[in-house]
């Protein structure tokens, strides 16, 4: 009889938890941070329930696989808004079941934005066609800001593509 009880109480937990991420496309919420994965991962409590946030419209530098600039950038995002409650706009979910955002601190930033203004991030192409994300990444490349004091920097589709043939 147990086993019946806790079984029926996983499938309603798990189904609240779909439902949950499932009405998260395409709303505006805030949430607490709670962890940062990399410079363009993070954690989110909302509603008592983690989710996690990847940042739209950019790439950083890989943490794992040591990366140049991997640690920089998770760094980077920390500071931006590691324990402070921000507002995710977001989009949808991508296959890994994160939710796709732009996320904006208690400072007002948009924090993809800084990210790629700091020199820590990529404009990621392939998914956005956002000028102001392009023109940004112009402007830190001509400045030569975080990542861009590189002689080579590699992006981080690249470095994962190059990881993966290894």
């Amino acid at each position: 009889m147990n086993r019946f009880l806790v079984l029926i109480l996983l499938s309603v937990f798990s189904l609240g938890q779909n439902q949950l991420k499932e009405n998260l496309s395409h709303k505006t919420f805030s949430a607490k941070v709670i962890g940062i994965s990399d410079g363009d991962t993070m954690e989110v409590l909302y509603k008592k329930t983690p989710i996690k946030i990847r940042l739209a419209h950019i790439d950083s530098p890989e943490k794992r696989g040591t990366q140049p600039f991997g640690n920089n950038a998770k760094q980077a995002l920390s500071h931006l808004c590691f324990g402070k409650t921000v507002m995710i706009e977001s989009e949808k979910y991508d296959r890994y079941k994160r939710l796709i955002a732009v996320v904006i601190n208690d400072r007002k930033q948009i924090v993809n934005q800084e990210m790629i203004k700091q020199g820590m991030a990529w404009h990621y192409k392939k998914y956005s066609s956002d000028p102001v994300y392009a023109k940004l990444e112009s402007e830190a490349r001509n400045n030569r800001v975080g990542l861009w004091q590189d002689k080579n920097p590699i992006a981080p589709w690249l470095w994962r593509e190059n990881k993966k043939k290894k």
